[in-house]
């Protein structure tokens, strides 16, 4: 028997590649991680950046001055938004974490209730059955409790970690300054140092995922600030006229979260909210929530078509997929990573999905 050794060589090859690159995104993410406050600074230069060129071309200013006006009106907002943020974060939680107990007590009570109100004898099941599924619930509340209070406490002590967060903060700011007003110079050195054919290879790439990955991150970054800012706002209009909304910025940030995720949405936790408070006989604050529900879906469906360019052509199934394995390997963050890294391989080995990802690498040229 003969062995190929051209074709084995292309299949090893096209495989060391594959891993490689898997390794190497892996690698970059760890190290995005590391350098958190440069990625921060990159992703808030990307978004203002069009403001930025706003006031190069209408006002005639130089790239340099329209840079510093623009990163002065960033940061005295940013700050100001920090200051609010930190403040009324901290007085929420310290109150959500000393009522946690309370809130919790009330539900078990409440399933015992309704579990009490079914019969689950005509479904013919033994007293052994029906208690283990009595116990299953409140274990699983009492494991919700459990999280939710490590949750916040954590939450607390990142917040009152004030050097950790001012260093943080001064470094980011400082990155952002120097990103927008040298950023012809920092492109220009980057070409300077590597390689002619690695500048063309990697900028072609990079020119691709910037079009499809940066353009729908930065889109859906400003659809879910949008929708953030409008479900902040409303839930303060119900907290003054009266409604029984306690903890408005906590809200806010949970939906702004759950809204990030792809496949999720507002509604994955403003229905559920609006059926408990429902429940609980307070239907005018049910129906408020419901409204503002609407409201942020009726401002994305106006928004949507005028900043989202197009799909990113992934099937549901496999974003989930993507979800589920970031959310296994760095927890929460990694079910807004899985999909992102996801995007990157589509677009790095476009040509072979497109071919068909085993043919690309097995199949006889």
């Amino acid at each position: 028997m003969i062995v190929d050794m051209n074709y084995w060589s292309k299949v090893i090859r096209k495989s060391i590649i594959f891993i490689l690159t898997v390794i190497g995104i892996y690698l970059v993410f760890r190290l995005a991680v590391f350098f958190m406050p440069f990625l921060i600074a990159f992703i808030i230069s990307l978004i203002i950046e069009p403001i930025i060129r706003f006031c190069m071309r209408h006002f005639k200013w130089k790239r340099k001055t329209s840079a510093i006006v623009v990163f002065i009106l960033v940061l005295t907002i940013i700050i100001g938004l920090i200051a609010w943020g930190v403040v009324t974060l901290i007085a929420e939680s310290s109150n959500l974490l000393n009522g946690l107990g309370g809130y919790f007590e009330k539900i078990s009570t409440w399933f015992q209730n309704f579990t009490s109100t079914i019969d689950l004898t005509k479904l013919n099941l033994s007293n052994d059955i029906i208690n283990i599924i009595q116990n299953a619930g409140l274990e699983l509340l009492s494991n919700i409790s459990v999280w939710a209070t490590n949750a916040l406490n954590g939450l607390l002590d990142f917040i009152t970690s004030i050097p950790s967060i001012g260093i943080y903060t001064v470094i980011t700011f400082l990155a952002l300054y120097f990103i927008c007003t040298d950023k012809i110079y920092m492109l220009d050195q980057l070409e300077h140092h590597l390689p002619e054919l690695w500048v063309k290879r990697i900028g072609k790439h990079l020119r691709e995922i910037i079009k499809s990955l940066g353009c729908l991150l930065k889109a859906e970054a400003i659809l879910v600030i949008v929708s953030f800012f409008i479900c902040l706002i409303g839930l303060y209009i119900f907290k003054f006229v009266g409604l029984n909304v306690e903890y408005p910025l906590i809200a806010a940030l949970v939906i702004g979260f759950v809204d990030a995720l792809p496949i999720f949405g507002s509604a994955t936790i403003m229905i559920p909210w609006a059926i408990i408070v429902a429940f609980n006989g307070d239907f005018v604050l049910a129906i408020a929530i419901l409204g503002l529900l609407l409201l942020i879906g009726i401002v994305r469906q106006i928004m949507e078509p005028r900043v989202v360019s197009g799909q990113i052509g992934i099937h549901p199934i496999f974003t989930l997929i993507a979800m589920y394995t970031g959310y296994k390997f760095i927890g929460i963050i990694g079910m807004l990573i899985g999909p992102i890294v996801l995007i990157i391989l589509k677009n790095v080995f476009a040509t072979m999905i497109d071919k068909g990802f085993a043919k690309a690498i097995f199949d006889r040229e």
